[in-house]
């Protein structure tokens, strides 16, 4: 059974990690930082580079013993045998993705800022939840800002973790764990750093007090 561990949660941007190589090295950076999961995200229309990226990817993630999730694609998720999948509200059904991919894959969705989206979720066989956007983010600049309260309120009844995403960096990510986060779902963050290992290790040690 593939477990949910707290703390930092990368998900790739192909605009960020425009090759094979750039994505791989980014990735494993975060990895060596200490992420605990990553979400392959790309939009693109290419089906065969978006599969043999999985793949790679799904391989790097093994080594680290890190679960990998693909992002609104649970056919590709089953395809590159990753450990799970990510759905939006409107990616497709939860029962589907767990039909195809099995009792043990690890299957999140985006709740936005409504608790009663995320009792739904966990009612219907989630593996975690994802509030978000908390402050303003690059990646999705309209999204509704939902407030450090929902967490709290969602700690109280949820029994599965849950994931805060949404303009998070170190200097601001404490306020949502402390509200009750589970783990800390970056991109630019992450990714756009010169560093990255080292910011991976920086948000991970949020998680260590």
């Amino acid at each position: 059974m593939n477990a949910v561990k707290p703390g930092l949660y990368g998900i790739t941007d192909s605009t960020l990690m425009p090759d094979d190589r750039t994505l791989l090295d980014a990735v494993e950076k975060s990895l060596r930082g200490g992420a605990s999961l990553i979400q392959y995200r790309d939009k693109s229309d290419d089906s065969d580079k978006r599969l043999r990226q999985a793949r790679a990817l799904n391989q790097l993630c093994q080594q680290y013993q890190v679960p990998l999730l693909i992002n609104d694609d649970a056919q590709l998720a089953f395809d590159s045998g990753a450990s799970g999948v990510h759905l939006g509200q409107t990616d497709g059904s939860l029962q589907q993705a767990r039909d195809l991919l099995g009792p043990d894959a690890i299957i999140g969705i985006t709740c936005h800022d409504q608790l009663d989206l995320a009792l739904q979720a966990r009612e219907g066989g989630a593996d975690y939840v994802a509030f978000g956007a908390f402050f303003a983010s690059k990646t999705k600049p309209n999204a509704q800002p939902a407030p450090l309260t929902l967490l709290q309120q969602a700690r109280q009844q949820l029994d599965c973790p849950i994931v805060a995403i949404g303009g998070l960096s170190v200097d601001n990510a404490s306020q949502v764990i402390s509200a009750g986060a589970d783990l800390v779902a970056v991109v630019h963050a992450l990714f756009a750093a010169d560093d990255i290992e080292t910011r991976a290790q920086a948000f991970s040690r949020l998680f260590a007090r």
